[in-house]
């Protein structure tokens, strides 16, 4: 049984503004960016701030944990190529949100978490792929999510273009 009590409507609302607002702001100013800024903004009080994230990196996983969420919510008719290039992005965009985070087991955790789900759903879109004789039997989901973290490094344009060589290489002929 858990012993959390699901927040009030109204709670839930500012706890969502407040995260909205810190993506925002996050991306704007980087994540040390002051908390205030993030309240002023969100036109939410400080101290409802701090009830809902009594720190910075509580901030920061809740944003980046909703960053992870949008990234892996694909459907079913979701083409693996166009997945692994929002990928790259998020990586070159929101990686820092991840590795700002103060060392510690909960980081590791919820890094192995995010890591978990970015693989699950790669291996998802490999596995229809290679159902449908479009991608090669012997690609491996992680192989292809380290190969394309590589590429968050290169300019935006080069990336479709990285990216078009990887497919040349894992297609099925």
């Amino acid at each position: 049984m858990s012993s959390v009590k699901p927040l009030r409507a109204d709670a839930r609302r500012n706890r969502d503004q407040l995260v909205a607002t810190a993506r925002d702001v996050f991306g704007e100013l980087g994540t040390q960016a002051p908390l205030d800024e993030i309240a002023r903004r969100a036109r939410i009080g400080n101290a409802t701030l701090y009830r809902h994230f009594p720190t910075r990196d509580d901030l920061i996983v809740a944003v980046y944990a909703e960053e992870v969420a949008e990234l892996c919510a694909v459907d079913d008719g979701a083409d693996l190529f166009d997945w692994l290039e929002r990928f790259v992005r998020h990586v070159a965009e929101k990686g820092d949100l991840a590795r700002t985070l103060e060392p510690s087991v909960r980081r590791s955790e919820l890094h192995d978490g995010w890591h978990e789900s970015m693989v699950e759903t790669a291996g998802r879109l490999v596995e229809r792929a290679q159902r449908d004789g479009r991608l090669r039997a012997d690609v491996d989901p992680l192989d292809l999510l380290v190969l394309s973290a590589g590429m968050a490094t290169a300019e935006p344009g080069r990336v479709k273009r990285m990216l078009q060589m990887l497919r040349r290489g894992v297609v099925a002929s």
